[in-house]
């Protein structure tokens, strides 16, 4: 499944101190800006880490890897485009995506094609990412399928616009190893259920979310998404992500909402 980014994107997650140098001029296309790739000149006042990048001509290509599962058949692929293109390594994110750095900026746009991804269009600011950890069926700790409920809620909500960047968080068991209580839609489960957290966030000023419900079924929690999203979309202010418009608005009248 493509991840579809953009210049927004990648300004929104990345740190104002690694943004120095950074400019529309910098991207190569509106293909690349929208695949995720980017360049960084170089002049003063960069960090060490900046000049070293700069040195080195790093630039980064993510492909949507989905919820960091990567086949044995996608692995050797990516192994013949490393040797190909001189790719020194690889590196997983923490949002479970795959970033391939070290490439010269004239051919990210191949190396996008050559892995399957499309180039375009631009995703709309929604659905961020949605991590995922292996769940009951490779996970001795696990109570629910977080790798099943993750593709429906791909399926459900992936194209879905919303006032900011929402990231999900879907934990098979209550030790939570997708961080569920800081995404700002997080699901994690137990035997008799999906428990619901909304209005997470882990970032510069973390906010533990919100227990909407307990002990839902797979079609009662997307069901329930679905009414939490639509409640955040009418409400919430512009690029407002769902932990500050929760600091503004009581759960109870979240609950009235999306509980009847």
């Amino acid at each position: 499944m493509a991840d579809n980014f953009n210049e927004n994107n990648y300004i929104n997650e990345t740190p104002r101190s690694k943004l120095r140098g950074i400019s529309t001029k910098d991207i190569s296309n509106n293909n690349a800006a929208s695949s995720g790739v980017f360049t960084q000149r170089e002049n003063k006042g960069k960090t060490m880490s900046e000049k070293n990048m700069s040195k080195t001509k790093t630039f980064n290509v993510l492909p949507g890897t989905k919820m960091g599962i990567l086949s044995t058949e996608y692995l050797e692929k990516l192994t013949g485009i490393a040797k190909k293109h001189g790719i020194p390594f690889f590196k997983i994110t923490s949002a479970q995506r795959l970033s391939i750095v070290g490439h010269e900026p004239e051919t990210a746009e191949q190396i996008w094609q050559e892995l399957g991804q499309k180039t375009g269009p631009k995703k709309p600011v929604g659905i961020h990412y949605i991590q995922a950890c292996p769940g009951i069926k490779w996970c001795k700790y696990g109570r629910q399928d977080s790798l099943a409920m993750g593709e429906k809620l791909e399926k459900a909500f992936g194209d879905l616009p919303l006032p900011a960047k929402t990231k999900v968080g879907i934990s098979g068991c209550p030790l939570n190893c997708c961080e569920s209580y800081v995404r700002d839609i997080g699901l994690f489960g137990k035997k008799k259920g999906w428990t619901l957290v909304f209005g997470g966030n882990g970032g510069g000023c973390p906010r533990i979310g919100d227990i909407i419900a307990e002990n839902l079924s797979d079609d009662e929690a997307i069901e329930l998404i679905g009414k939490c999203l639509g409640f955040y979309g009418k409400n919430a202010r512009r690029l407002e992500r769902t932990a500050r418009f929760m600091t503004r608005t009581k759960i109870e009248k979240l609950q009235k909402v999306v509980l009847g």
